[in-house]
């Protein structure tokens, strides 16, 4: 490709609403363009990385022997109708009536409409197993849209659906998937790790994110750096404390606090350490009739350790909780407490509450919490003496760096990443709600057992570039670059010779496969050199007057401070190498 052929368009400053490095530099290098809050148009710069990412997973699904197809963006409501998630999907999903008045939705992810094809066309065990993939768009109406492409509204995914005869095979076909992930996300050449994921309602292990290291990420990674222990925050076990509690050596004791409502503040007042106060985290669950009134609510009382955070997803797994909760309000705080919040505790209840303590919380001895009182903490507290020993102890909290790992092999570490893909074991959700069937070997009908893989195709470009950038633009691994290597020839209109070097170069480029594009627009070296800086193509050779003569030219790798000379007769041999490595 020649740079006077193409579309070429970079801005020297991004747009006010560019909040992200990603976002900034995808609109200065000009590969994409706004339309409308979280939709843009992918230019041609930006579409050529889109192909390079879709061809690559499209290989390495094949590989996996996935069946590509690809479903409509717009289904109709019934089949949504089916699962439930036509009312349950909120208002993310963009729901349309046609002129007839029929509902339809635009889709945010195709469960339904493959379950469908699957009821109809895999009758028998025979046909199984089988896995359907597309690479198509997808939209979710995301309440604030924002960040570029990390978190807009119109996008492509690649989503995949396993079938199988049951949980042995649908498993097998899950590690086959997520193998295939690992090939892909190694070839896109970044910077990633494949983590334990939670798997929500639907329960199992089996459920994996793939997310791209960077210091922006929105999601905590935890991982050991001793072994290939990682998962995500919600998931991350936090180990019960080793060894006995200690014994009680203060007596209970009334604490004056004024003004100071929060575990850090008391921690300061006292001047004692913030690991040995404890948070008092109220919730509240509801029993509701036929007709969606509320005929029963019961108050929770949680216990952390006061530099502990709660974590919803470990919370939400505990007996009695895992239906469903809320925080209480400050009625029903009031009612059981005797007191507003800021100043509770476990002490002194005006009404009973169902008492549920972290497992570091169950083996502190000494420790400070709430009074029930304004103004007051009580000091001294201990199992066994203040208070019966906790009969509900579980996970409740964030792991922090520095907790120890689960699988023993050392101390956890934390590090941001962004989530650009998922594995997800899902069972017969979706074949039970959908009578989605096949016939057994035993002639009788079984429901399909499924799973779910999806690849962010239009997000992985900006997790790209939020993992290696620097103060001069985009710095892409070759795989997806939108060009591999750029030819700059210095000033050719005045050198017949540099151009005449740079078109036979750029022949013999094109002729070895090599995804190359020559700049013959004619830009000043420093104007042609930003450009290509901030556009972020791996590789540059330059052309000059004075090299050639020589005998020379210069190649640059994008991440090199400086040019290195090499032999004009040279420079295909030392570029291959170059990416070869």
């Amino acid at each position: 490709m020649k740079a006077s052929q193409f579309f070429i368009s970079t801005l020297k400053e991004a747009p006010a609403d560019a909040e992200v490095v990603s976002h900034q530099l995808m609109t200065r290098a000009g590969l994409i363009k706004k339309l409308g809050a979280g939709i843009y148009s992918y230019m041609p710069m930006g579409l050529r990385v889109v192909r390079k990412v879709e061809a690559i997973v499209r290989e390495e699904m094949n590989r996996a022997g996935a069946v590509e197809l690809t479903m409509p963006v717009v289904q109709p409501a019934e089949l949504w109708q089916e699962t439930g998630r036509f009312d349950k999907m909120g208002p993310e999903m963009m729901r349309i009536r046609d002129r007839h008045g029929r509902d339809f939705v635009i889709q945010p992810t195709s469960e339904e409409v493959v379950t469908d094809i699957a009821r109809q066309e895999l009758r028998s065990y025979k046909q199984l197993p089988k896995n359907f993939y597309q690479i198509q768009t997808k939209f979710r109406d995301e309440r604030r849209p924002r960040f570029g492409l990390m978190r807009g509204r119109e996008f492509t995914m690649k989503d995949a659906y396993s079938f199988d005869r049951d949980q042995a095979s649908a498993k097998a076909s899950y590690q086959v998937m997520a193998g295939a992930y690992r090939r892909i996300f190694d070839r896109f050449g970044l910077t990633y790790r494949a983590v334990a994921a939670d798997s929500g309602a639907i329960g199992g292990d089996l459920s994996e994110e793939f997310q791209v290291i960077a210091a922006t990420g929105e999601d905590a990674i935890v991982y050991c750096p001793h072994s290939d222990y990682a998962a995500n925050i919600e998931k991350a076990e936090a180990l019960a404390p080793t060894g006995p509690r200690p014994a009680a050596t203060q007596a209970l004791a009334k604490v004056s606090t004024p003004g100071q409502s929060t575990c850090p503040d008391v921690a300061a007042l006292l001047g004692v350490p913030l690991a040995t106060t404890v948070k008092s985290l109220v919730l509240a669950t509801d029993e509701t009739n036929e007709a969606g009134e509320i005929t029963k609510s019961q108050v929770w009382l949680l216990l952390l350790r006061g530099d502990h955070d709660m974590n919803e997803i470990k919370v939400a797994k505990v007996p009695g909780l895992d239906k469903g909760f809320r925080f209480a309000t400050v009625a029903e705080v009031e009612q059981h407490f005797g007191c507003k919040p800021g100043y509770l505790g476990p002490l002194n209840l005006c009404q009973p509450v169902n008492l549920v303590v972290d497992r570091d919380v169950a083996v502190m001895a000494d420790w400070i919490c709430g009074a029930n009182e304004p103004d007051f903490h009580t000091t001294g507290v201990n199992w066994g003496r203040d208070l019966p020993e906790p009969t509900v102890v579980a996970d409740l909290r964030n792991v922090v760096a520095g907790d120890l790992s689960p699988d023993g092999q050392g101390e956890l570490a934390i590090e941001r990443g962004i989530e650009v893909g998922h594995v997800f074991y899902l069972g017969t959700k979706y074949s039970q709600a959908m009578n989605a069937t096949f016939l057994a070997e035993d002639g009788k009908p079984a429901f399909f057992e499924m799973g779910c893989y999806g690849i962010g195709i239009t997000r992985l470009p900006a997790a790209a570039i939020e993992q290696s950038h620097d103060e001069r633009g985009i710095i892409w691994p070759d795989a997806i670059a939108p060009f591999t290597v750029v030819l700059c020839p210095i000033t050719p209109d005045r050198f017949p010779a540099v151009k005449e070097a740079a078109d036979a170069l750029y022949a013999q480029l094109l002729a070895e496969g090599i995804d190359v594009i020559l700049d013959d627009r004619g830009e000043r070296p420093g104007a042609m050199f930003a450009d290509w800086e901030l556009i972020g193509v791996p590789h540059r050779i330059t052309i000059g007057d004075r090299g050639l003569k020589e005998g020379q030219v210069e190649y640059q790798h994008r991440r090199d401070s400086a040019a290195t000379k090499v032999a004009t007769a040279d420079i295909l041999a030392h570029l291959k190498g170059r990416l070869a490595a």
